[in-house]
């Protein structure tokens, strides 16, 4: 099991702790990751690490596909990949409704067909073996609809990208999760539970069998985002995790649409993800974080002592997750985790 190492996005001011990003790029970190919602973009910070290092891969989990036409994304990832030696890695996502219609002006529509045709565009620039032409319900190349010149051409990228740059694909649900394994390089789930691999594992399998591809491909990436917080407090450790879980159960999409209280839902917590919503939709903030329970956080992330999170790897390693994605902020942790996961 490799090491990657989360960033995630910006708060009120944006900074990058590049001592810790090149800590781990000394302890043998395979990856960086950026990140975007609404306010920093994964694309720029990306850029500046890959500047500032020499042998970590950077990526993006992810660029929100509402963000960028895939021709844009795809000429994005191609310099990106060529500035830095060939180490970019592509992941994108569709986000939510609040971000993508209330942030990007987009309709949010059929996240499924949209992420298949954006892949297949970008897949057909990065092949670079004809212009590009694609008729879907979501992008037309050459634009030919409402007021159209007439005078769009199919293009072939002048830049000669890796044909093989991996794409990554950020999902959580049945259907998202199998589009992923059918035509992606990489699987990106947040609150990941290893118990919880049976599921994904047969959401898994039926995406491969549709793509035509082994049980799982050799290469096939499952990268996992892993919040850690080590100290010898569990309670106190639970409870910086608390925070973000209640964030996403809670509070990142409207009551009936959110796919992350959906997963707590699927995890079993169906009575304590609609408390943690009612709270957190009506500003209990705390109230919502003190109602994520004990056992939710234990599933998806590692907390406490250094003996008790060497405990807990064991099973994401026997899950058969290919890379663990961690979310930490301090050296100390980063090199715990370097040494725990050998």
């Amino acid at each position: 099991m490799r090491l990657a190492l989360n960033l995630g996005y910006s708060g009120a001011r944006y900074s990058l702790d590049m001592p810790l990003i090149l800590e781990a790029e000394r302890l043998g970190y395979d990856s960086v990751w950026t990140a975007e919602a609404y306010g920093s973009d994964a694309v720029a910070p990306a850029t500046w690490i890959a500047a500032r290092t020499s042998r970590i891969h950077v990526g993006t989990s992810i660029m929100q596909i509402a963000a960028r036409t895939p021709a844009m994304a795809a000429m994005t990832a191609m310099t990106l990949d060529a500035l830095s030696g060939g180490r970019f890695r592509m992941g994108v996502g569709v986000s939510g409704p609040q971000v993508v219609e209330g942030w990007h002006g987009q309709r949010f529509g059929k996240p499924l067909r949209k992420t298949r045709e954006y892949v297949e565009v970008v897949r057909a620039i990065l092949r670079r073996d004809k212009p590009v032409e694609f008729r879907g319900e979501y992008y037309q190349i050459p634009y030919t609809g409402p007021n159209a010149t007439g005078l769009g051409k199919p293009l072939k990228s002048i830049l000669h990208g890796r044909p093989d740059l991996p794409i990554y694909l950020a999902a959580i649900g049945p259907k998202n999760v199998a589009l992923a394994a059918e035509i992606a390089d990489g699987w990106i789930p947040v609150f990941f539970s290893p118990q919880r691999m049976g599921m994904f594992r047969e959401w898994l399998e039926s995406g491969f069998r549709a793509g035509g591809r082994a049980a799982q491909p050799q290469g096939f990436d499952i990268m996992p985002m892993v919040g850690v917080a080590a100290g010898p407090d569990v309670a106190a450790c639970r409870a910086v995790l608390k925070a973000n879980l209640a964030l996403y159960v809670g509070g990142m999409g409207a009551r009936g649409k959110n796919f992350y209280n959906d997963l707590a839902c699927r995890y079993g917590y169906e009575d304590a993800a609609t408390r943690i919503q009612d709270l957190y939709l009506s500003g209990q903030r705390a109230e919502a974080e003190a109602a994520v329970p004990d056992a939710l956080v234990d599933e998806v992330a590692l907390c406490g002592p250094r003996e008790r999170i060497k405990e807990r790897l064991a099973e994401w390693k026997a899950s058969r997750v290919t890379t663990m994605m961690v979310a930490v902020r301090d050296p100390a942790t980063l090199r715990m985790m370097a040494e725990l996961v050998v």
